[in-house]
């Protein structure tokens, strides 16, 4: 029996004379995500992408990896059938047999995108809807909430034979909204970030500050299976580490201890922003989330943002920390962003950080810094993290 997979598209069919674009990049996505499970076809028609792997029992693992892929609102496996109703409802009654057996009620639910095909769409649920009840006669027609709905798909040339669908990731396909760079730390907040950026379009690339000896070799491993694991959703995430313990060290020596993080957090951006210029990336992202801690306050995010000369998006700023947690768990980085590694942020914590900073304070401290100098000596390495 012939099965393929059928990628119901969202957003990117909203979107006029561009589709075409968001529709050939989706596509290149779909390629991406099953780049290493062996040879596929795909078609795109009426909204639909058709995947067919040439080796069918790679199917499931196919659909897990295409669950992750932004852009798609629904997919489904399916079941191709000609075009004779006898060959549906046969088709039908094998394909779904163990499903079938389990349940009790039933419905069924026929479109005929295909206006060749000869019968209509009540004509078609009709005449599998009986088949289906005199082949099973444990069930129960029930057009409210059945326990399984069964559906009969109408399209070019063939009829397509599946149950409920799966939800899709959503959003727009990754790339088509421009570059952008993920400040991440480590914890809970900055992967969620990373996550709705990409969701909306954004290539992730990620920036992470470590500060040996107070940071431990865990640490950065963390890190990057974060950006791993936030690869299922974007693919290879170019991860930017840089050597921060100087300028931490600087700070503390040199400037107020109740401003240390909000200093420290504009060297972070204005290094970000060096190599956002590097890369292209229009934006940087961050997991901030408005009045959470001392340097997410509004005041200390003007002073923050200050030094930056380009938008920083984040994503998560209205936020509750359980609303993050709930994100964290569906994506799978919770128990990773958990751990109980030391990052640079938590390394020198003042006793009594400032909640509303000026900037004109933070200048002044700022005075005392050759920041041009500690900018440049950064050191920096690239790394490419593959999907887990």
């Amino acid at each position: 029996m012939k099965q393929v997979i059928l990628l119901k598209l969202g957003e990117v069919v909203l979107k006029g004379q561009n589709r075409y674009r968001f529709e050939q990049l989706l596509l290149k996505n779909v390629r991406q995500a099953l780049a290493d499970i062996g040879p596929v076809e795909l078609r795109s028609i009426q909204s639909t992408i058709y995947v067919q792997p040439q080796d069918e029992t790679v199917i499931d693992a196919a659909l897990r990896r295409l669950e992750c892929v932004f852009g798609i609102v629904g997919l489904t496996k399916a079941a191709v059938c000609s075009y004779d109703m006898q060959d549906v409802c046969r088709t039908a009654r094998e394909y779904l047999k163990y499903d079938l057996l389990q349940a009790k009620t039933f419905k069924v639910e026929a479109k005929r995108a295909d206006k060749s095909f000869p019968l209509t769409s009540p004509q078609i649920s009709r005449a599998l809807a009986d088949d289906l009840a005199e082949h099973n006669p444990h069930l129960n027609a029930d057009m409210k909430n059945p326990d399984i709905t069964v559906y009969a798909e109408v399209r070019e040339g063939h009829v397509y034979v599946h149950k409920t669908q799966l939800r899709g990731a959503g959003g727009l396909p990754c790339g088509c909204g421009g570059n952008g760079l993920l400040m991440l730390s480590g914890g809970l907040d900055s992967p969620v970030a990373g996550y709705l950026m990409a969701r909306r379009g954004m290539r992730i690339f990620a920036i992470h500050f470590e500060s040996p000896p107070y940071t431990s070799a865990q640490a950065r491993m963390k890190v990057e299976k974060l950006a791993g694991l936030l690869g299922r959703y974007c693919g290879t995430v170019p991860l930017f580490v840089v050597h921060f313990t100087q300028i931490q060290e600087q700070i503390r020596s040199l400037c107020r201890e109740d401003l240390f993080t909000v200093i420290m957090r504009r060297f972070m951006l204005r290094i970000a922003c060096r190599i956002a210029e590097r890369i292209s990336a229009e934006a940087i992202i961050t997991g901030e989330s408005l009045g959470q801690v001392a340097s997410q306050t509004l005041q200390a995010i003007v002073c923050t943002d200050a030094v930056s000369d380009r938008p920083v998006f984040r994503p998560c700023i209205g936020m509750d920390k359980s609303d993050i947690i709930d994100i964290s768990y569906k994506i799978g980085t919770y128990e990773t962003s958990v751990e109980p590694y030391q990052d640079c942020c938590t390394v020198f914590t003042p006793r009594h950080p400032k909640t509303k900073p000026s900037l004109e304070e933070i200048l002044r401290q700022e005075e005392k810094l050759d920041i041009a100098a500690l900018l440049d000596a950064a050191e920096v390495e690239r790394i490419d993290v593959k999907p887990l």
